[in-house]
């Protein structure tokens, strides 16, 4: 007769296999995703632009800073990094290291909540709860959100702003600016976390000016009234993070979560988004790191990308 006790013991070794793999393994497979996006104008050369983003960097991550360094060696045009440095009040000198080869090459960035604010504990069930109500970060239906975090451990970002800005990186957080790419007059227009309601599209408003030769958008969280207010305006490209892909993936399936409430056909990779009567390109990149207190990752391997902008068809 089949022990009785056969079939949960074979389960719990499948789960503890697959802990295993996601914790010890695919949470330290760093890749490199390529995507090409058609939207310079005819007769442009392509730009190459490397998206960092959610690197979530606690102190003694050498491998993960190894490998942020290394990707110097692409020699990008452009550096876009949509945020999330940190989950480690201590981390920042290591942030800073880890993409210091990256901060000789022309850059933008946007801030995360974890670059504000120190990770707290926080239930697994949570995202599927957050996956039933609709209630992401600070953004309740009814508002009660909007009075901000209390008690929270506030990590040092001045310090890697300062870093940043020494670097000629430009501080696009609910700002505008502008830089010559491969001979462009790029412009672009970002914002501060929609996760935390920091966004404040009302600075910024107004769409692409008529004298640059490309705009791009730069937002950390990839929240549908941002996406909205982007793709309105005709924004080309949006480029974003924060889903981390949704970090625990189902084979064949995808995600279950995006911690936000954009869809998980969208959760990571380029698409589309309209809005307005017009159609903007969404790359939402999927990060390559993860909070401190759940360093997991299954069917969704850490990660930066090289985008490749070329001329419109």
């Amino acid at each position: 007769m089949r022990p009785l006790y056969s079939v949960p013991l074979g389960v719990a070794a499948a789960g503890a296999a697959c802990l295993a793999y996601s914790a010890g393994y695919e949470v330290r497979a760093f890749r490199l995703r390529r995507v090409e996006v058609p939207i310079l104008p005819r007769g442009a050369r392509p730009i190459r632009i490397l998206q960092v983003s959610d690197i979530h960097m606690v102190t003694g991550q050498h491998k993960k800073q190894r490998w942020l360094q290394s990707l110097a060696g692409l020699r990008p045009d452009l550096v876009v990094n949509t945020g999330d440095n940190l989950s480690d009040p201590l981390g920042v000198p290591a942030a800073l290291d880890a993409l210091g080869p990256l901060m000789d090459f022309p850059g933008v960035y946007v801030f995360g909540s974890n670059d504000y604010y120190g990770p707290a504990r926080k239930s697994p069930t949570r995202y599927l709860t957050a996956l039933r109500t609709g209630v992401h970060g600070l953004n309740n239906p009814d508002g009660s959100g909007r009075r901000g975090i209390k008690g929270a451990v506030h990590n040092p970002w001045q310090k890697l702003r300062d870093g940043f800005d020494e670097a000629g990186w430009l501080n696009l957080n609910n700002a505008r600016g502008r830089l010559t790419i491969a001979g462009l007059d790029v412009e672009f227009t970002g914002l501060d976390d929609p996760h935390i309601r920091h966004d404040k599209y009302a600075k910024v408003a107004g769409g692409p000016s008529a004298d640059a030769d490309l705009s791009l958008a730069v937002v950390h969280a990839p929240y549908l009234r941002v996406l909205d207010a982007f793709t309105a305006d005709r924004y080309p490209l949006i480029l974003a993070g924060h889903t981390h892909g949704g970090q625990l993936c189902i084979p064949f399936y995808g995600a279950l979560v995006t911690n936000c409430d954009i869809d998980t056909d969208r959760v990571k990779g380029l698409s589309t988004h309209k809005a307005g009567g017009h159609r903007s390109y969404l790359h939402v990149s999927a990060g390559c790191g993860t909070n401190r207190y759940t360093p997991v990752r299954f069917a969704c391997p850490p990660e930066a990308t090289l985008l490749t902008l070329t001329p419109g068809r």
